[in-house]
């Protein structure tokens, strides 16, 4: 099916907020195998909403409409609609009480305002919204669908897992079935010219997902059936797996954070961090999935180099001879996190995130694993700002980890 997203908003347009509700919805139009060939991003302003759902109706089977249902009067989304469709507005009561209900259970007065998230256009359904004031709206017009979600992320997220993306799996007439296959260790480039001949196939099809240094390779089946399409998968995912090999390390929404822990559960093996150019940012992966408390034991943020002696143990010789940022002082580092807080495995990072040079070019980062197997040190060096430097360093680190776990780095 292929689908249109349109988001509303004046400040999208001004750059005072990021569009990420655009992002979050193509992401999952894709892993559900959907096409999205445009997105648009429109201000408050009836006649351009208006323009924007018509012309997306006129390429796409279903426009996704994010922002513009709130109160105020430059909530114009379903004005919009109602213009683009030629349809009336209606007040619904029923949703209208339901709103002078929400606000007295708040101990609230209801501004007389609200009673705008009450309207939809003639023939439209309202999709419940349990994270705010704001229903969501769908509209069948023609052969076409319309969605209206709120803006608000939270809100947005839940009505498009539940009520959105149902309908359309519904509309296919069939069923499209994709499988994600996470990869690291390569650019998407390499990864692309690996599968190159597998590309050409249009079902099941093979996309290609570059986030954080991680490429994520989508293979998308459309069938009569879910078992037909998960056949139709089977022999191209190992295909995939064969060529691409270690770099391949989960499936679908599997994370490397979770992997990680998974692996050194299965080894009774505890984890230490020792981080310094990045901040704090791999525990604050590791911790992000629940009972990592079973194995990661804690960690240290040295970012002083007398800190790295103190806490860590890093000989001072080391430090002086090698650099505090080189693979010498990343492996002490490692060694001396696991010796300090009780763990068999060690992860350490240090390394000049820039703008500035911190003995080496900005962009160099230094990541040491210490496993009961031994210790290695790897030099990267990543393009990109600071934040981006740091964010890579920190995935960098946890595959890294995961491959000295697993021994395929020795």
């Amino acid at each position: 099916m292929i689908v249109e997203v349109l988001a509303v908003g004046t400040e999208l347009l001004i750059g005072q907020i990021v569009n990420g509700n655009a992002a979050t919805i193509g992401r999952r139009l894709a892993e559900e195998g959907h096409d999205a060939h445009h997105q648009a991003v429109v201000g408050d302003n009836v006649g351009r909403i208006a323009e924007a759902i018509t012309i997306g109706l006129s390429r796409a089977d279903a426009v996704i409409i994010t922002g513009g249902l709130g109160p105020t009067q430059d909530d114009l989304t379903r004005e919009g609609i109602c213009l683009a469709t030629g349809r009336p507005m209606e007040l619904v009561q029923d949703a209208a009480d339901r709103l002078r209900d929400r606000f007295g259970r708040l101990g609230r007065s209801m501004p007389e305002s609200n009673l705008r998230q009450a309207e939809r256009p003639e023939g439209a359904e309202f999709l419940p919204n349990p994270k705010g004031t704001a229903p969501g709206i769908v509209l069948r017009h023609g052969q076409r669908w319309i969605f209206a979600l709120p803006g608000v992320p939270e809100e947005m997220e839940a009505l498009l897992e539940t009520e959105v993306l149902p309908r359309l799996r519904s509309g296919e007439g069939g069923v499209v079935k994709s499988k994600l296959i996470r990869t690291w260790g390569s650019s998407e480039s390499m990864v692309a010219e690996l599968l190159d001949d597998l590309y050409g196939s249009t079902n099941p099809s093979i996309a290609f997902l570059a986030s954080s240094g991680e490429i994520k390779v989508r293979i998308t089946a459309k069938a009569s059936t879910e078992a037909d399409a998960n056949g139709m998968i089977e022999p191209i995912e190992r295909s995939v797996r064969e060529r691409l090999g270690a770099r391949v390390f989960g499936v679908d929404q599997e994370t490397i954070e979770a992997i990680v822990l998974a692996l050194l559960a299965d080894r009774g093996w505890r984890l230490a961090i020792a981080e310094s150019a990045t901040g704090g940012l791999i525990a604050a992966r590791i911790t992000s999935v629940p009972g990592s408390s079973k194995v990661f034991r804690g960690g240290a943020v040295t970012y002083a180099t007398d800190l790295k002696a103190t806490v860590l143990g890093v000989p001072a010789d080391v430090m002086e001879r090698e650099g505090v940022v080189s693979e010498a002082t990343a492996r002490a580092m490692a060694e001396g996190a696991a010796e300090r807080f009780g763990a068999e495995v060690g992860v350490s990072v240090t390394g000049s995130a820039g703008p500035d040079p911190q003995e080496r070019e900005p962009g160099t980062m230094i990541i040491g694993v210490h496993t009961p197997n031994g210790t290695q040190a790897r030099t990267m060096r990543f393009p990109g700002d600071r934040e981006r430097v740091r964010t890579y360093a920190t995935t960098a680190a946890l595959h890294l980890l995961r491959l000295g776990v697993t021994g395929v780095w020795w």
